[in-house]
């Protein structure tokens, strides 16, 4: 059974599916309408009983706020006036100078600091090859002295030698 084959017959008159549909919805629709309106109504009664509070004192409230904020307003052009801002113009023109003169400075001093870095690192290479370098002569210097130890030694072996032919030229002619 559908909507559309629906039939209600009301005092001798038949209504159709649709028709109903349509009727309940615009039922509902008015109901809520009637219900929205009646709690409306019912909050702006609530709103009407109460006491609305006294202004005065908020409006004199405001007008000693802006009595202040007056008097405040007049202080602080007159601190402006006292500090010359006309000349604050030229003040901030030298200190825009004085900044891009240390922008300057500080790009040398980075330049520097790189400089200053690649020569520590040359100081660092120069320490190792130092370092190498007194192994080397410590090494050298263990050398030349074993070194002169062998020519003593050999200069001991050069005269013992000399010796023992001078013995044996003596034992192989006496009379000379």
């Amino acid at each position: 059974m559908s909507l559309a084959e629906t039939e209600l017959t009301i005092g001798g008159t038949s209504f159709k599916g649709v028709y109903i549909a349509i009727l309940v919805s615009l039922a509902t629709t008015l109901g809520g309408g009637v219900w929205t309106a009646s709690s409306l109504y019912s909050r702006l009664e609530a709103v009407e009983d109460k006491t609305i509070p006294d202004i005065v004192p908020i409006e004199e409230e405001i007008i000693r706020i802006e009595t202040d904020l007056s008097s405040e307003i007049e202080l602080i052009q007159q601190e402006l006036i006292a500090n010359d801002v006309s000349q604050l113009q030229g003040k901030l023109a030298a200190l825009g100078v004085n900044l891009n003169t240390i922008a300057e400075q500080q790009v040398k001093l980075l330049a520097i600091k790189e400089k200053v870095t690649e020569l520590e690192n040359d100081i660092e290479s120069m320490r190792g090859v130092v370092a190498a370098a007194e192994v080397v002569s410590s090494g050298f210097q263990s050398m030349q002295a074993d070194r002169e130890r062998v020519e003593r030694k050999l200069s001991k072996l050069d005269k013992e030698v000399e010796d023992l032919w001078a013995g044996m030229d003596y034992l192989s002619n006496p009379l000379n």
